[in-house]
């Protein structure tokens, strides 16, 4: 019986540890994309987006 316990005990942490492996390596891959993509220039390009965007919405808020 011991034995059983064993066995389920390494073989269910075993798989919580591996899960937990591949998130981290799903977030370590998110965010170098993410750098790479902000490093290269389109991090300008996304705050030049909210900006007109928030100055569309300012204008309508406003009437002009």
């Amino acid at each position: 019986m011991i034995e059983i316990i064993n066995y389920l005990k390494a073989r269910y942490l075993s798989e919580k540890a591996q899960g937990m492996v591949e998130y981290a390596l799903i977030v370590a891959l998110v965010v170098g994309i993410a750098i790479i993509a902000f490093k290269s220039g389109l991090g300008n390009s996304v705050t030049k987006a909210f900006t007109h965007a928030s100055t569309a919405i300012d204008s309508a808020a406003n009437g002009q």
